[in-house]
């Protein structure tokens, strides 16, 4: 029987889930009190229990008389957490402590078990500061007549009506139709979003809106501060075509709302002289600064003022639009849609999973996202979202590894003898306890029948390739052959001449056949590694993208290592995969990623992290400098250039863009030639082809060139030991992880090293992780800053996964990851092949997953 704790705890999230109407139980919560105190008194067993029923008596007992929905939501909140202990005791009730205690002692307990600690961790109530409450500004009603927003510390559920699982299916396909199926919408709109890449009612409904406007937090320009992201409305007092630099015509307009004016500038964007009229009125939402003595906007987002918003709705959606597609009548059209098919969504979570997880329906969720009754319902309703699509995707992964895993794999096996042999003969160092970990788990894997699926994961520099040699120096012990593919030429060609060199220490009986393929070799070069890897006589093969063509066959391919994995598709690992029977597979990262996100995004692979480094890799000096002290870094680079070192200087943009104000590298280099005139500087950015790009790295590896003005696209893992300065442009354009990449690049060789920073528009919150930069340079640390300062989008694009890609990745968090997670594996656990009742429209969610994916989410 259920303790009288546990039944008001079903009864209080029952009465929350009927939206607060006092019918949870007959009589009302009121009348309720009366047996329920009796009952929950005479199961007390200590001072604190009689306490705590005397104040939830006292509660339920008020309730009917709280009027608000809100406030009676805060206190069934409320008496929930004292429930469970997340509140303390009250001050007014601790003065009957003493009270129990004399009156009634303690029973004496029989001693139980320690309990398990539960596999999912507690959850602790959010604050409403966090659904940003305390932000929203008090609003002159009369002047401004924006609607009292409703809030929710929690999002309601209603009852689920049972369905079929073929009515589910029904539903699907009724939201796989045409966008002619909703109301409104015609054969001439239809095309119209087709332009959109909208084809289909759920196309639709999937089309999340790229921001909010907050008409419930209008604020004067009068209430402005510097590093602000607002919503302002004001009439256009002054427009002009404005010469920047490098004769870049820029419009610039001034905005007038009564109480203050604002400047604001598009760089670039002189065509908007024909499209904003003075006297217009606008809704302008972006960053404020400080430009001379006034307030400024740069580049902000901004459309017409829509005076049907401003009067009736709160928080208002702005979607991507096309030419031809206005942004009122979108909205219309997406609220018909809403209106019309969120509710016939049908719900693949089971509703035992949405309770744990405290997690909205469906229907309201998509309804939230669209158009949110407040920023407590976006919360919730982007929680929902973002964990459906977290869930659906980590069972899809885990579905393609019990998959790919049926079908056995040979055991490579190597006794301790061998392997310290080995170790001892090919490296002349000790490796590193994290090295060693990672070649036992490594060791255990190949040693089963079942294929090795496995991600190496490395700060940069920490020693993934010495893990590899051992790798497949474990694979010739067994008579098998070994592949490690790399992204490009450049970096193939340097991991085959580190480990031939290295492999060259085997023992004679072992020593291999070490054999490059790329496209860079003749066709009749290619032609003999083809004949080699068939008949046998190659043991290794190193190379690019070439190793997966058609034609290349192995006689027995036994491990097969995938270097800087983030670069290829799931084509491309697939492919490499199936030259072999089935062939253990490695995947190295330098790009550390946060443990619990890489549990979740790599659910296939098991996780080996090294986080040492070999001893005397030299420290990186990184400092930041204000834009004035350019001058400065120029000097310091060439008094290294002249010691024959080598230097890279990172730009944010290619060229100069009408967007955004930030050096590019294509102007840079021409400045930069004249600086640097004593020596020899080049180019590369991104939009040249795979050959140029090659040419100049192996020019530049090669010391043909002293400074080499990039992008981001100079490669990650090309060593260059003689580079020992790197610049990075813009660096507050950049998030941690990748300035932690981009300082990779030196610190390769024996010299000191040393990474400079010059922020082009530096904020409190940019200089916050710029300073990180000069504290540490421990990867997995800088990853999970990186996470909770900007989120999990760039960190989410180190892992390519079909056509698929999460949406709100930047408002991923890591509680609410490791919640899909927990979720994921529990459901796994239980029914890996998703055939249990409550599991089969979740099973159908991935199996669209995986057909959109074209099969494989890995």
């Amino acid at each position: 029987m259920p303790s009288a704790l546990e039944t008001l705890v079903k009864i209080l999230k029952l009465e929350r889930e009927q939206g607060c109407e006092n019918r949870a139980v007959i009589g009302g919560l009121a009348a309720y009190s009366v047996t329920w105190k009796l009952e929950a008194q005479e199961q007390a067993r200590h001072a604190k229990h009689h306490v705590l029923a005397e104040e939830l008596t006292d509660l339920l007992a008020n309730y009917e008389q709280v009027e608000s929905q809100l406030e009676r939501i805060k206190q069934i909140d409320y008496m929930l957490d004292r429930i469970v202990g997340r509140e303390p005791i009250p001050e007014k009730y601790k003065d009957l402590m003493g009270e129990f205690k004399q009156s009634s002692p303690p029973k004496q307990e029989k001693k139980r078990p320690a309990p398990q600690k539960s596999q999912r961790s507690e959850k602790k109530p959010e604050p409403l500061e966090s659904y940003g409450y305390d932000n929203i500004q008090p609003v002159d009603k009369q002047e401004r007549d924006i609607p009292e927003m409703p809030r929710l510390a929690r999002p309601p559920r209603k009852v689920r009506e049972p369905i079929s699982i073929e009515d589910a299916r029904q539903r699907l396909e009724d939201l796989e139709q045409a966008t002619t199926a909703i109301n409104g919408i015609g054969q001439s709109k239809a095309e119209d979003l087709n332009k959109m890449d909208i084809h289909t009612v759920d196309d639709m409904l999937r089309y999340l809106p790229r921001r909010y406007d907050d008409y419930t937090d209008l604020r004067y320009i009068s209430q402005l501060s510097p590093d602000e992201i607002v919503t302002v409305i004001g009439t256009v007092a002054q427009t002009e075509v404005r010469i920047g630099r490098n004769n870049r015509r820029d419009f610039h307009m001034v905005i007038d709302d009564g109480s203050g004016q604002m400047n604001v500038m598009f760089f670039g964007q002189h065509f908007l002289i024909r499209n904003i009229r003075k006297g217009q009125q606008l809704v302008l939402s972006g960053k404020v600064t400080i430009w001379g003595n006034r307030l400024q906007m740069s580049s902000p987002e901004w459309e017409a003022l829509d005076s049907e918003n401003l009067h009736t709705i709160g928080i208002v959606p702005v979607y991507r639009l096309t030419e031809g597609i206005k942004a009122r009548a979108f909205r219309r059209l997406m609220k018909q849609t809403v209106d019309q098919f969120a509710n016939h969504v049908p719900d693949h979570i089971p509703m035992a999973v949405l309770d744990r997880a405290e997690l909205a329906d469906i229907g309201w969720a998509i309804q939230n996202l669209h158009f949110p009754e407040g920023h407590d319902h976006l919360h919730h309703a982007r929680r929902r979202y973002i964990f459906d699509q977290l869930i659906t995707l980590q069972l899809g992964i885990l579905g393609n590894r019990r998959d790919w895993q049926a079908v056995p794999s040979e055991s490579l096996t190597v006794d301790d003898a061998w392997l310290d042999e080995f170790l001892e003969k090919v490296f002349l160092y000790e490796l590193t306890g994290a090295q060693k970990r990672a070649l036992s788990d490594i060791r255990a894997d190949i040693a089963k029948e079942v294929p090795m699926n496995r991600l190496l994961q490395g700060d940069v520099g920490s020693g993934k390739t010495a893990v590899a040699v051992a790798t497949i120096g474990m694979a010739l012990n067994n008579r098998k052959q070994a592949a490690l593919m790399a992204p490009t030429s450049i970096l193939a060609e340097q991991h085959y001449r580190g480990i031939t060199q290295s492999l060259e220490n085997m023992p004679t009986d072992l020593r291999p056949v070490v054999a490059l393929l790329t496209s860079a070799l003749t066709q009749s070069e290619r032609n003999s590694v083809y004949r080699g890897l068939d008949d046998g006589s190659i043991d290794v093969v190193i190379g690019t993208h070439a190793i997966i063509q058609d034609g290349v066959n192995f006689n027995d391919l036994g491990v097969a290592i995938i270097d800087e994995q983030h670069r290829f598709g799931v084509e491309q690992r697939a492919a490499l995969r199936g030259k072999g029977v089935n062939p253990h597979l490695l995947v190295m990262t330098a790009t550390p990623i946060p443990r619990t996100l890489a549990l979740t995004m790599y659910a296939d692979l098991d996780l080996s992290i090294i986080d040492e480094k070999p001893p005397g890799r030299q420290t990186i000096d990184t400092k930041m400098l204000e834009p004035v002290a350019r001058e400065r870094a120029f000097n310091f680079i060439e008094k290294h250039l002249e010691l024959g070192r080598q230097a890279f200087i990172i730009h944010p943009l290619v060229e100069a863009s009408d967007k955004i104000d930030a050096r590019s590298a294509i102007e840079a280099y021409e400045e930069l030639s004249q600086v640097f005139y004593k020596y020899r500087v080049c180019l590369l950015h991104g939009r040249m082809s795979p050959a140029e790009k090659d040419e100049i790295m192996g020019a530049f590896a090669n010391h043909e060139y002293d400074v080499m003005v990039t992008t981001s696209v100079a490669e990650v893992g090309v060593d260059v030991p003689n580079a020992n300065v790197i610049l990075i442009e813009g660096a507050n354009r950049f998030g941690l992880s990748q300035l932690h990449q981009f300082r990779g690049r030196v610190g390769r060789g024996s010299h000191q090293s040393f990474c400079l920073l010059i922020p082009d528009n530096l904020t409190e919150e940019s200089e916050k992780r710029l300073k990180a930069m000069e504290k540490t340079d421990d990867g997995f640390v800088l990853a999970e800053m990186d996470w909770k300062m900007r989120g999990a989008g760039d960190l989410l694009g180190t892992r390519q996964s079909g056509t698929h890609v999460l949406q709100l990745a930047e408002e991923m968090t890591p509680e609410l990851v490791s919640l899909a997670q927990q979720e994921a594996l529990t459901i796994y656990a239980e029914d890996p092949y998703l055939e249990q009742v409550e599991h089969l429209m979740l099973a159908e969610k991935v199996r669209i997953l995986l057909n959109r994916d074209g099969g494989d989410v890995s």
